[in-house]
């Protein structure tokens, strides 16, 4: 069924990193690490969970990047042997150990990114969940915005119109005219508000994130856990294949996720529920409408805490990093947890330490900036004293070619003047000599002529 939940979605194609080897722990680190998991979880104050598709293929349902994931062998030409419908698909062992774990205070929300509504069908109630990818068994109402639980899988993808009208007049106090859409996103469509303000604000506040079954390819869903790291919080992935956070994380596993949960339960002494068909919401949902709404008091309550906790507080981790890998070099410290300096959450005012480390940095800047100052100085001279040769010599050739033209010019004037002079003179003594006619005339006549 996944495989037409894939052929429905439009044509794109940056869809990540496909066919990637999956690796898996030795035995020996499998338990030190389920066993630190264990420690981080009854510690930790505030547990978030990110999940993937990876906690639905012992379902039957396929993953997608694996390698014989539905996208992996879409690109080789191919489809997923196994494929059952989500209608027939039932809760796994991870998802009633989630479901356990928070009713019994051990974890506090989930996020996920699955569309199987496996989630919904082990009975986790909407208030601990957030599915950001949308839910093959729920539709929403164009107009009052409310979500309903279907008794069986939506048969459109991409926010389709179903043609039922919104039984919102059962449950409120007056009906209402809108009609019922598919609640499955496509590519272009936007994560729903109140599921991503839900996730991005107990994701903040947690102070431990564990992601399941997922790669953290796809955003902003795969950034998620690294709200938890920015306010000091811890993080754990674990997955089969390597992840882009794998070097964020303080605990990476790579096994199966059923065993790690299963072991992790036995250490904290919990017993793991089984799936019960009869407490089933979806078939609940064929007798009467069941709502599936994000109570706004809820979202409310979540940004109160946010405020009291986060704000005024340094959104920053200094990490000391080693050069091992515990997961890919196969070397562990102190069972797979990684050192690291953490600057816990600490008000705004304290200075102290960022200053010293400023000092220490300036002092190696400034050294190297003398450095090169000095070298584009000596640069700068040689460059500088070229340039004063070759303009000395344009110069030079400029002051000879323009006395030779002065020299040149003058002679010529010369020449033009004396051609002036003599042709001034020629006519001067021509009309001296007129001049000179006319005086000797006596004045009789000169006055009879005119």
């Amino acid at each position: 069924m996944s495989c037409n939940y894939a052929d429905g979605l439009s044509p794109y194609e940056h869809k990540g990193i496909l066919g990637v080897p999956e690796k898996f722990d030795t035995l020996e680190k499998f338990d030190k690490k389920c066993k630190l998991l264990a420690q981080l979880i009854g510690e930790a104050k505030h547990v978030v969970v990110h999940t993937g598709a990876g906690i639905s293929t012992s379902a039957g349902i396929p993953d997608f990047r694996g390698p014989n994931g539905v996208w992996t062998l879409e690109k080789k030409g191919q489809k997923p042997n196994i494929n059952i419908s989500f209608d027939d698909a039932t809760p796994t062992k991870t998802h009633m150990i989630l479901k356990k774990l928070v009713e019994c205070n051990k974890v506090h929300y989930i996020v996920s990114q699955n569309i199987d509504g496996l989630h919904l069908k082990s009975g986790l109630p909407r208030k601990y969940l957030a599915e950001l990818h949308g839910n093959m068994f729920i539709d929403e109402c164009n107009l009052c915005k409310r979500q309903f639980i279907r008794g069986f899988p939506v048969e459109t993808v991409g926010k389709k119109c179903s043609g039922n009208p919104c039984p919102a007049g059962y449950t409120a106090s007056r009906p209402c005219r809108g009609k019922l859409y598919d609640g499955v996103l496509d590519w272009e469509h936007s994560l729903p508000e109140n599921d991503l303000t839900m996730a991005e604000l107990h994701s903040s506040i947690a102070d431990l994130s564990i992601c399941l079954g997922t790669t953290l390819q796809i955003v902003p869903s795969g950034n998620l856990p690294l709200e938890t790291v920015k306010y000091g919080g811890k993080l754990v992935i674990c997955n089969l294949q390597p992840t882009k956070h794998d070097n964020k994380a303080d605990l990476v596993i790579n096994y199966y996720v059923d065993d790690v949960l299963e072991k992790v339960m036995d250490i904290l002494g919990i017993d793991i529920p089984t799936y019960c068909k009869e407490e089933n919401p979806c078939l609940q949902a064929l007798q009467q409408p069941l709502e599936w709404t994000i109570d706004r008091r809820d979202v409310l309550q979540i940004e109160k805490m946010f405020k009291t906790k986060c704000k005024g507080v340094k959104k920053k981790r200094t990490l000391i990093k080693k050069k091992t890998n515990s997961t890919e070099n196969g070397v562990v410290d102190e069972p797979g947890l990684r050192r690291r300096k953490i600057i816990k959450l600490e008000p705004k005012e304290e200075k102290n330490n960022s200053v010293e480390v400023k000092s220490e940095q300036n002092g190696d800047c400034i050294e190297v900036k003398n450095e090169q100052n000095d070298r584009c100085i000596e640069v700068k001279n040689e460059q500088n004293n070229d340039c004063v040769e070759v303009r000395n010599e344009q110069n030079n050739d400029c002051v000879e070619d323009k006395n030779e033209q002065n020299d040149d010019c003058v002679e010529d004037k010369n020449e033009q003047n004396d051609n002036c002079i003599e042709v001034k003179n020629e006519q001067n003594d021509d009309c001296i000599s007129i001049a000179s006619t006319i005086s000797d005339k006596p004045l009789e006549n000169v006055i009879l002529t005119e």
